[in-house]
C-alpha cells in the first residue's frame, strides 16, 4: 500500500492560507508518527492534477470548481480531504481512516494498543468520556455512603 498526499509545492504570495496550514498540518502528522508517504505535486505537475480531479468521488467534489489539496489516497482508493484527516485524527483513528494498521502503543479510537504484557486493549479514565466518568463517580459516592 502506498499513502499519497496530493498537494502544491509552492504557493503565490498571499493565496490559499488554509490550504497551506492544512498540508502542513497533514505532513507534519505523517512525519511524525512515522506513516510513509508520496508527495504528489499538483502545482508543478499537471499529470498528478489531472490524476487528482479524475480520482475524488462525485459525492466529494465541491459544487463548484475543482477539488482542492490535500487529498489523501491509499494506493488509487480515495481516503478523504483534510476535514476528513482531520475528523479522523480527533477521533483518534486516523490508522483506520489511513487504511494502515496502528502500531503498538498507539491510541485507537480511544482505546490503547500495548504490545509486551499487556495484549488487550484497556480504558484508562482520562479518554472515557464525560458521562462514563461521572457514572463512575456517582458508583463511588454510593458505594462510600452504603460501606460508612
Amino acid at each position: 500500500m502506498i499513502l499519497r498526499i496530493f498537494l502544491p509545492s509552492h504557493f503565490q504570495p498571499g493565496l490559499h492560507p488554509p490550504i497551506k496550514k492544512q498540508q502542513q498540518d497533514v505532513l507534519g502528522f505523517l512525519e511524525a508518527n512515522k506513516i510513509e508517504f508520496e508527495e504528489k505535486d499538483i502545482a508543478a505537475n499537471e499529470e498528478n492534477r489531472k490524476w487528482m480531479r479524475e480520482n475524488v468521488p462525485e459525492d466529494s467534489r465541491p459544487a463548484s470548481g475543482n477539488p482542492l489539496p490535500p487529498r489523501l489516497f491509499n494506493d488509487s482508493r480515495y481516503l478523504g480531504d483534510y476535514d476528513a484527516f482531520f475528523e479522523a485524527r480527533e477521533n483518534n483513528a486516523v490508522y483506520a481512516f489511513l487504511g494502515l494498521t496502528a502500531p503498538p502503543g498507539s491510541k485507537v479510537g480511544g482505546i490503547i494498543f500495548s504490545s509486551g504484557l499487556l495484549s488487550k486493549p484497556y480504558f484508562p479514565l482520562p479518554i472515557m468520556n464525560w458521562a462514563a466518568a461521572l457514572r463512575m463517580q456517582w458508583a463511588g459516592i454510593l458505594l462510600l455512603i452504603l460501606i460508612g
